[in-house]
């Protein structure tokens, strides 16, 4: 095989890995960000934010009224 040819067969075959990595990079991408986002809507059902006092000192209105 004359070797100008061959060196263009080896470069177009480079090219398709390449672009066949590039591919495959971008769909594991994707997947990944699919993922985070599956699993952050799950956790944020999942929040549990800390009570805040009614009063200065720290009291809650309920208490009082249990009192």
């Amino acid at each position: 095989m004359h070797p100008e040819l061959m060196r263009e067969l080896a470069n177009q075959r480079g090219r398709e890995m390449r672009a066949h990595a590039r591919e495959a990079r971008l769909a594991r991408s994707i997947r990944k960000e699919r993922h985070a986002r599956r699993d952050s809507a799950e956790t944020v059902g999942m929040l549990i934010m800390p009570r805040i006092p009614d009063y200065v000192d720290g009291t809650f209105r309920d208490t009082e009224r249990a009192a």
